[in-house]
């Protein structure tokens, strides 16, 4: 991703995240979902999106947050790599920011596991940092993790702060 790109800002869990918006179809409020028998732990259902079938993504269990009660995701961010759509699951959607050149670094070094592989990178604003999300990594198939690490979104919140 370029340095001076536009990001799409939602927030998960009281952490604000970005993804470059040149992979953001649309953002929508989430429809029903169609629970998926078998699938990943991340995969939280399918969608119709308009007559298109769009597979639903648990963003906290990707991440490995500790899981909660029953997650209600109010909306969604449609995204898109060169051949698959896939709606993340988000709390709520944020705005597009235009960061300075200047404003991306690498993560911070104490941010372990898969929120490492998955925020490689972080944009700096006045008061608080906006991890990036690599929607590349995001797809990859991955093993369905054992239990939620405390440690990676501990080190989230250490660095990420509430507006």
């Amino acid at each position: 991703m370029a340095s001076n790109c536009c990001l799409c800002t939602f927030r998960l869990r009281h952490l604000w995240f970005g993804i470059a918006v040149e992979k953001v179809q649309e953002v929508s409020w989430t429809p029903i979902l169609t629970p998926v028998p078998l699938a990943l732990p991340s995969v939280a259902g399918l969608v119709n999106l308009r007559g298109q079938i769009v597979t639903a993504f648990d963003l906290c269990r990707r991440l490995d947050f500790p899981q909660t009660a029953a997650a209600l995701w109010p909306a969604m961010v449609v995204v898109r790599s060169e051949s698959v759509q896939l709606a993340l699951l988000v709390d709520e959607i944020g705005e597009v920011v235009e960061p300075p050149d200047d404003a991306f670094e690498a993560a911070p070094s104490n941010l372990r596991g898969k929120c490492r592989e998955l925020l490689p990178r972080v944009c700096k604003f006045p008061g608080r940092l906006l991890p990036v999300l690599d929607l590349d990594r995001i797809l990859q198939r991955d093993e369905p993790a054992e239990s939620g690490s405390l440690e990676g979104d501990a080190a989230l919140r250490r660095w990420n702060l509430r507006e």
